[in-house]
């Protein structure tokens, strides 16, 4: 479960509480035969990252970057889920959906190093090459007189 009563649990050093969400609930469009024209089983997260002081920086940035089609022009996450017929289900998948997102950028990228070929690895590509232009000026028709 990625939640206690009072926070969520994304990663053992990142945790958000929950006082943060703002919750609402809607008619699902889902299962339930007539008991989806009668109870608000859908339901909406609703979350300012840009808030928060519960993410570092760094995680933060990641996230409005690479979330930013997301966000609403308040700057606010909405996240909704209408899985199952059950109302706490729906809550509980809306923040597994969250937590996800966050652990998905939680790490930092590897920084990439340019390296050069080296000069062994350089002399057998031209060699192939060569080799492969001698295969096919092989194939060539002789010149004519």
């Amino acid at each position: 479960m990625p939640t206690d009563d009072t926070h969520l649990d994304v990663t053992p050093r990142l945790r958000i509480p929950l006082r943060e969400f703002r919750w609402s609930v809607a008619r699902s469009s889902g299962p339930g035969g007539q008991n989806v024209n009668k109870v608000n089983s859908k339901v909406i997260l609703r979350w300012s990252p840009r808030e928060t002081t519960s993410l570092p920086a760094d995680v933060l940035a990641r996230f409005v970057t690479r979330y930013a089609s997301r966000l609403t022009e308040e700057g606010e996450l909405i996240i909704t889920s209408e899985k199952s017929r059950d109302q706490p289900k729906n809550k509980f998948d809306c923040l597994e959906k969250l937590a996800e997102m966050i652990r998905a950028i939680a790490v930092a990228p590897k920084v990439r190093r340019a390296t050069k070929p080296s000069l062994g690895s350089k002399k057998r590509r031209l060699a192939d090459k060569q080799q492969r232009s001698q295969t096919k000026q092989g194939r060539q028709r002789p010149a004519g007189d």
